[in-house]
């Protein structure tokens, strides 16, 4: 990595992911039946293909050694390798984007040795832009130091914001220990759950990470997202001084692809928050097993 000029190609993703905006702002979008999406709610649309082609054929040009993961150009069987890899999801948020409910993003990192070490995350209804590159800090805007606000220590979850997503997989054991342990948060102490301040479901991956690594949320929860949902977010979260731990209880070191995450926002008491949120997960997800 020592002899990639990570400016650079932030700069460059930058650029790509803005110019790609007026594709998605201007778009009306229709789904499709096209690929292999698994049910009714797993969406999408001829705007979030037409975007990761622009996004993969810029890239290619001005990096042809890369790899490029995106979730649109995915077969089963696809991994992350070693390899300089742009990873790619061009509309996180694709059902957001479908109800034009703009909490909406491209989601554009690059993975080096599987590890996240440049992410561009880029809202472009709200014109919001979240960037980091690995050992030079976080930025909203490029100008203004994430966290937004100097990180206050984290003390219990019932102090705590969550952002929780329902996914899209509606059944089986994973649907299950989503839907339990949502119920062990909300529950009071006296009830044995953590009387959370509450739970938020916004439907983007990579801003629910930023949201994390802004300050305003204080923990992110999922499984079942994919490595393009995350590999941006991530490095903007450490970068900004949060932790990135499994959903599954018991693994602090998750690789960016094993579709599991839990975020904590910085400030002290990360490592307390998280053995106390997995005391409330019930059961183990399955997936990324």
């Amino acid at each position: 990595m020592a002899d990639l000029n990570l400016r650079e190609i932030h700069d460059f993703m930058v650029s790509i992911a803005k110019s790609a905006a007026d594709r998605i702002t201007s778009a009306k979008p229709t789904t499709s039946s096209s690929g292999s999406k698994k049910n009714s709610v797993d969406l999408v649309t001829e705007t979030d293909q037409a975007v990761e082609k622009l996004i993969s054929t810029s890239l290619r040009d001005k990096y042809p050694d890369f790899s490029f993961m995106g979730e649109e150009t995915y077969k089963p069987g696809d991994t992350l390798t070693a390899a300089p890899t742009f990873v790619c999801d061009p509309i996180d948020g694709t059902t957001n984007f479908v109800h034009r409910y703009p909490y909406v993003s491209i989601s554009l990192g690059l993975a080096v040795d599987r590890k996240p070490v440049v992410g561009v995350v880029y809202n472009p209804f709200t014109q919001t832009l979240y960037s980091a590159i690995k050992g030079q800090g976080a930025y909203l805007n490029e100008t203004t130091k994430l966290p937004l606000t100097p990180p206050t220590p984290l003390e219990t979850l019932n102090s705590c914001l969550v952002a929780v997503e329902w996914g899209s997989d509606r059944s089986g054991n994973d649907f299950t220990v989503k839907s339990e342990t949502f119920k062990n948060l909300a529950a009071t102490k006296e009830n044995g759950g953590g009387m959370v301040h509450g739970l938020r479901s916004f439907g983007s991956a990579a801003l629910n990470l930023c949201g994390v690594a802004s300050g305003g949320l204080d923990v992110y929860w999922e499984a079942g997202c994919w490595a393009w949902d995350v590999c941006a977010g991530w490095v903007i979260l450490q970068e900004a001084g949060g932790i990135m731990v499994d959903a599954n209880p018991g693994n602090w070191e998750p690789r960016v692809d094993e579709r599991r995450y839990m975020a904590v926002r910085g400030g002290e008491g990360q490592k307390e928050i998280v053995e106390e949120f997995w005391g409330l997960v019930h059961g183990n997800f399955e997936v990324g097993i």
